[in-house]
């Protein structure tokens, strides 16, 4: 086994996770107002409407497959009932669903934001930057699980890669801080692909807009409402509007 294959199996995951850790702790601490997805709806809507649910639907579909298969083991599953077959016809028709949505939704936003000028002024090189690892992310997977598992593109499995018996369990073991790196190289190329432009992409989110997918709008709940004071002379009579703070009339 080469060192980089090494590097990629072993240590890559936990640097990918150190990374992400304290990339939140700098943007939390030091760019909280940051800490969005710089909304471009003001620019454009129409099209935004259209590719953002379909784009965050079937992520949401991808990311639920991918707890399930990558979590859950065979053997749990098969002592439910649920045999291999029918798993993995299940993954398969629940992962095109998926793809189709994703694929579509991200083509969507992409075209959006490189078609509409006033978009594309506002996108930064590490917008750019994102987009490239996170449409390879989406290719390779739709590829694994169209082309390989539904297809058979490349000829050398015709009833599909079980990677629950080696993708699965390579990602299981970095959290008992034992990973087999021959797990992974046994697994084809596009699912290695997959899985080391991932853990990239997963280091990098505290730096681009993916932050917001860790918000949530709790505070809003017990939020004191806004006050808004108009700065016409008019609203406060036939004087004129004092500096600082004027008192709230109920």
């Amino acid at each position: 086994m080469s060192p980089l294959q090494s590097f990629v199996w072993v240590a890559l995951p936990y640097v990918s996770v150190v990374a992400f850790a304290v990339g939140m702790f700098w943007r939390y601490r030091y760019d909280a107002y940051g800490w969005t997805t710089r909304s471009s709806q003001i620019y454009e809507s129409r099209l935004l409407r259209i590719g953002s649910p379909l784009f965050h639907v079937g992520i949401l579909l991808a990311l639920g497959g991918h707890v399930l298969g990558l979590l859950v083991p065979a053997s749990w599953t098969s002592a439910i009932g649920i045999s291999e077959h029918t798993y993995h016809v299940a993954a398969v028709a629940f992962g095109v669903v998926a793809a189709v949505m994703v694929v579509v939704g991200l083509a969507i936003l992409i075209y959006r934001r490189r078609a509409t000028p006033r978009v594309f002024q506002v996108t930064t090189p590490m917008d750019k930057v994102m987009y490239v690892l996170l449409g390879a992310v989406v290719l390779l997977g739709v590829f694994n699980t169209v082309g390989i598992n539904m297809l058979n593109l490349t000829g050398g499995y015709p009833d599909g890669y079980n990677y629950r018996e080696s993708v699965a369990v390579w990602f299981r073991s970095l959290f008992v801080l034992s990973p087999d790196p021959g797990d992974m190289t046994s697994a084809p190329l596009s699912f290695q692909l997959h899985a080391a432009v991932a853990m990239v992409l997963f280091a990098m989110i505290p730096f681009t807009r993916l932050v917001h997918i860790f918000s949530a709008p709790v505070g809003y709940v017990a939020r004191p409402y806004l006050v808004y004071r108009s700065r016409d002379p008019r609203m406060h009579g036939n004087r004129d509007p004092r500096r600082g703070w004027e008192p709230v009339r109920r």
